[in-house]
């Protein structure tokens, strides 16, 4: 009852995650601040479109905020503008400054937002490379189980998930287990090709070795 119970709960988180993505999610979770300098309707429907087109880069944004700043609000020939995005996404947070002190192109605040978001993007992708290798889990070597051991000529079969025979040697078996091996035995193994077919090149008793080295 309980089980059943958070299966409704997490379904219905996880449809409203989906439907906000789904729809105008970016738009409901974007913040876009002017400091120091009168907002510009145009400035920020060039903001709006790029902050729309981030999650093509990383489709988990739960939030976006970008201030544009000119220091100490001062109006004089040269002053640069600032960026700033914050970008929240699952357990963590990116911050994304623009404030290229030497950098005269950013005297155009045009500028200085385009090369901000572009810093964003490429950020968005290495944090998607990072996630992607965080959850990719090693892959499972071959498993099966012992069919046959031939003690005198040193050798034995597997019979693979798959349901193939796989010839092992007893030099193959990893830490000399050779002799512990007893027909129904459950064992991990690497698999390459041989002179008659497939072949294991090591084999590890599960219970012992969980993984091929």
């Amino acid at each position: 009852m309980l089980i059943d119970y958070l299966i409704q709960v997490w379904i219905f988180i996880e449809n409203t995650f989906n439907s906000q993505h789904n729809g105008n999610f970016m738009e409901q979770s974007l913040q876009i601040t002017f400091r120091d300098i009168p907002r510009s309707e145009a400035l920020e429907a060039v903001i709006r479109e790029k902050a729309e087109k981030l999650d093509q880069f990383y489709e988990k944004i739960m939030a976006c905020r970008i201030i544009v700043e000119r220091p100490h609000g001062h109006h004089h020939k040269g002053q640069l503008y600032h960026v700033r995005i914050d970008l929240t996404v699952p357990r963590g947070e990116l911050v994304i400054k623009r404030d290229p002190k030497d950098n005269h192109a950013h005297e155009d605040p045009y500028v200085a937002v385009r090369d901000a978001f572009k810093a964003a993007r490429r950020k968005l992708q290495d944090y998607a490379r990072k996630q992607r290798g965080k959850v990719k889990t090693h892959e499972m070597p071959p498993h099966g189980s012992v069919s046959k051991i031939v003690p005198m000529q040193d050798f034995g079969r597997i019979l693979s998930s798959d349901g193939r025979e796989i010839y092992f040697h007893r030099n193959s078996v990893v830490d000399g287990d050779f002799d512990l091996l007893e027909e129904g035995d459950q064992v991990w193994y690497a698999e390459e090709s041989g002179i008659e077919g497939p072949q294991a090149s090591t084999v590890h008793i599960v219970g012992k070795h969980h993984l091929v080295d």
